[in-house]
């Protein structure tokens, strides 16, 4: 059985113990593991781990012992409950141990958990787990989470009044940061909102947000909308020393430049692009101050830019970077 989005949250959060098998794959492993702890803590319970009803497997060791799988299942702990067999970075060529597995499992045993990397659409292992009659797979992609899954979890820390601004905000944080640090801010805020019966509001949640690197790319690309090339060498300079890559500038220059093209050329832009609430006000400003036509030149000198930093140039990657930037901020007076 697959399970998708909202959906596969929920099961998630309340998986079947009826079910012989669930196998959580994707290509990041912080959000395999999210949802890994997730399962587990509620088949198991917050003491299940401690009361050894937990059997942690390696891949690299079931290849080495396949009967480790069988014996986790069957073997009767010391204390009740239910009990889980968890076996990490699982591969295609452990399908026939753990096909093994789920064809002997009989109700009373332990659950199988299985997590893998980025399973291709031609993988044994999930194509296994997908036809068994009772077992769930669950993929995890690199898409966001949806506003439903964000308005989920945002419900089982007990904050269900937010303003649709706030919403807009959230979503937009959810693409600019990864699964654990999204997490620890949604958890940040409802504790920052527990007894406040009032709505999130998109200032709250602006207070919340983390600081990150996104955060200095996005003063180095509003320093360059602005006009502010005296600026752009110091900050260049210190995403550099962190190890920022010049096509991650170029990339959230084009994003950022393309926001700015889409609020000139429609009233109802800024809405559509779901720009978060600390930068609203600049982006409203910088799109009316550049106009639409200037703002179609800067995305050409961007476009054309990418495509010299990603060629087989030997010119400075960075030096390039920096001198589009100060164009486009020469560009902007």
């Amino acid at each position: 059985m697959i399970l998708k989005g909202l959906e596969a949250s929920r099961y998630c959060q309340k998986p079947n113990p009826a079910h012989a098998g669930l196998l959580i794959f994707g290509a990041d492993p912080m959000r395999v593991a999210l949802k890994r702890q997730e399962a587990i803590a509620a088949l198991i319970g917050p003491e299940g781990e401690a009361e050894m009803r937990l059997t942690r497997i390696a891949a690299a060791d079931l290849r080495k012992d396949a009967a480790r799988l069988q014996d986790a299942i069957k073997s009767v702990g010391f204390f009740p409950g239910p009990r889980v067999a968890f076996v990490e970075d699982a591969t295609d060529g452990l399908l026939d141990t753990i096909a093994a597995a789920l064809k002997d499992w009989q109700p009373g045993d332990a659950q199988i958990t299985v997590t893998a990397g980025n399973l291709t659409a031609k993988s044994t292992l999930k194509t296994h787990f997908e036809k068994h009659p009772n077992a769930v797979c669950i993929g995890l992609y690199d898409d966001p989470p949806s506003r439903e899954e964000i308005e989920d979890a945002l419900k089982k820390s007990g904050l269900t009044h937010i303003d649709p601004s706030a919403m807009a905000d959230l979503s937009a944080l959810a693409r600019a940061l990864d699964p654990g640090d999204f997490r620890q801010t949604l958890e940040k805020i409802a504790l920052y909102k527990w007894g406040d019966s009032t709505p999130l509001t998109p200032a709250e949640v602006a207070a919340m947000a983390p600081g990150t690197i996104e955060a200095e790319v996005d003063d180095l690309i509003i320093a360059t909308a602005e006009g502010r090339a005296p600026t752009i060498g110091p900050l260049l300079r210190r995403l550099e020393g962190q190890g920022t890559a010049p096509v991650t500038i170029c990339i959230a220059a084009l994003r950022h430049f393309r926001t700015l093209h889409l609020i000139a050329a429609d009233p109802n832009g800024i809405n559509k692009a779901r720009v978060i609430f600390k930068l609203r006000e600049a982006v409203q400003r910088q799109a009316g101050q550049w106009g639409q036509h200037r703002l179609e030149q800067a995305l050409a000198l961007l476009v054309e830019t990418d495509m010299t930093l990603r060629s087989s140039t030997k010119a400075p990657a960075m030096a390039l970077m920096e001198r589009a930037l100060i164009r486009l901020a020469m560009m902007k007076r």
